[in-house]
């Protein structure tokens, strides 16, 4: 059955250097490091754990964080060791179709997709609202609308996607090096504003530590709609509530998107030196580094100001916090922070885009034309300009932020799906030689699994409508298109 044909890791590797369609390895060990905190220290550092403190966990959010980040670091074993052993584009997917087979593997690849590109739109948006904000702070009054007859642009997405599409286009390396000096700016700025949080720290705000549950408050972030409700509560007929423990769950659900990006990071295996001791360091300095500025943050955050406080603002931030304790200066760098921090997402969201359409058209399951590279760049131009124009598209023109949650449905499903393959790969190829293995097989691997699945859980039914949806519509691809044009289905002909 064409669904559960797999590739070797043989294959993989020579797909790889299939001339025309290589690209270059470029990337060392730090710039790993760099590009996994670049896509994940971004807005969210400055809003996400303000919203799920004020809606969901008050100070205990700082337990949502963790578990969060656990749940991050055991997939990121998983990533660890596939990357090590196949250092080639393509991350999940690429795995996925080494152990469970094409069709699984296509799906995940779609869901990548799903991920990056609506990840992509909706920070470009974003980024765009910020930019707005900045030149306010500043005294400055540009729009950031422009009208085109009946059609309504917003050009500040458009802007940055453009230019990052074209600087990804000039080489990785190149781009590397940018991201790598916007991303310690970023990081500055944010340890800047955890020294001042800190100064502020009122030791009251951390009582009660874990809120008692209650009923929930109308537009405090939860909801007794049924599409609105966390579809494991629908699934039991549990109330919706409000706080306590089920509530420090339902934040790490929503923090979790404060760790998507480092299966970004593993979508550029195949641009780095030495992936076997370079991927594996570069991903886990990544993952140890964000989690330290995201527990900060929210320890400033929580301890500045009673979390019934972030509960009532309409969109809690950083900044929330900040103006509570009359530092109404700090809006200001903090707004300068989140620009540079989105600046860097931006860019390796449509990198990362990039390199999963690359993989699933050099496969055959896309068009193989789209997977060609330019001769002496070494990048895949002619998808980084699909990906730029239906991100800048979607971020310009349509209301994308509507579906953040599909972006944390996206990353947690690939997430289950590398963890089972972590199994599949020991038990077909004991002999694989990664340069990193996962500790404790089976127990880690299938941990990582459940957890990732209940988190899932703990999104919507809304999310799980839409996302069932997007996977029927992949599937109907695949076998319109991909089932018949993929290189496996090609060689059996032959």
């Amino acid at each position: 059955m064409q669904w559960l044909k797999t590739k070797t890791i043989e294959q993989a590797l020579a797909d790889s250097d299939e001339p025309g369609r290589q690209l270059q390895r470029s990337l060392g060990a730090f710039d790993l490091m760099i590009l996994g905190v670049a896509v994940a220290v971004g807005a969210g550092i400055f809003s996400v754990g303000a919203r799920a403190a004020g809606s969901f966990a008050g100070p205990a959010v700082i337990f949502s964080f963790i578990l969060a980040a656990a749940t991050c670091a055991l997939a990121t074993m998983c990533y660890a060791e596939f990357a090590s052993s196949v250092p080639v584009t393509g991350s999940a997917y690429t795995y996925t179709y080494l152990t469970l087979g094409e069709g699984v593997a296509w799906i995940i690849g779609w869901n990548l997709l799903l991920e990056m590109i609506a990840a992509g739109a909706v920070i470009a948006k974003y980024w765009g609202i910020y930019l707005s904000t900045v030149f306010a702070t500043a005294g400055v009054d540009i729009p950031s609308t422009l009208h085109l007859g009946a059609i309504s642009l917003e050009w500040g997405p458009f802007f940055i996607v453009t230019v990052f599409t074209g600087l990804l286009i000039l080489g990785t390396q190149e781009s590397a090096r940018v991201n790598n000096v916007f991303t310690l700016i970023k990081i500055a700025i944010t340890l800047f504003v955890i020294v001042v949080g800190f100064t502020y720290m009122d030791l009251k705000n951390f009582t009660p530590f874990v809120p008692p549950a209650q009923p929930p408050v109308a537009g405090h972030g939860v909801t007794t709609e049924v599409w609105g409700q966390p579809m494991l509560a629908w699934l039991f007929g549990a109330r919706p509530s409000q706080y306590g423990w089920l509530g420090v769950i339902s934040g790490a659900s929503l923090v979790f998107f404060a760790f998507i990006g480092f299966d970004v990071v593993a979508t550029s295996a195949e641009e780095v030196r030495e992936p076997q001791k370079t991927l594996p360091r570069g991903i886990f300095g990544g993952l140890a580094l964000v989690t330290v500025l995201y527990i900060l943050v929210t320890l400033a955050l929580t301890g500045m100001v009673p979390y019934t406080e972030l509960a009532k603002a309409e969109n809690p931030s950083l900044a929330t916090a900040f103006i509570s304790v009359g530092a109404n200066w700090a809006a200001q760098v903090i707004a300068v922070g989140v620009l540079l921090g989105l600046t860097t997402v931006v860019m390796v969201l449509l990198m990362g885009s990039a390199r999963i359409l690359m993989a699933l058209s050099r496969d055959g399951l896309l068009p193989r034309s789209w997977s060609v590279t330019s001769a002496r760049r070494k990048t895949p131009v002619r998808l980084q300009l699909m990906v730029g124009a239906v991100v800048a598209l979607l971020a310009g023109f349509t209301k994308v932020e509507l579906l953040e949650e599909m972006i944390n449905i996206g990353t947690l499903s690939a997430f289950v799906l590398v963890s089972i393959g972590v199994l599949v790969l020991r038990k077909k190829r004991p002999d694989a030689g990664a340069g990193y293995r996962v500790p404790f097989v089976p127990v880690l691997p299938v941990l990582s699994a459940l957890l990732c699945f209940y988190l899932m859980l703990n999104l919507t039914t809304l999310t799980w409508l839409r996302f069932v949806g997007w996977m029927a519509l992949g599937a109907l691809i695949y076998m319109a298109y991909g089932m018949r044009h993929s290189r496996l289905a090609q060689a059996d002909k032959k």
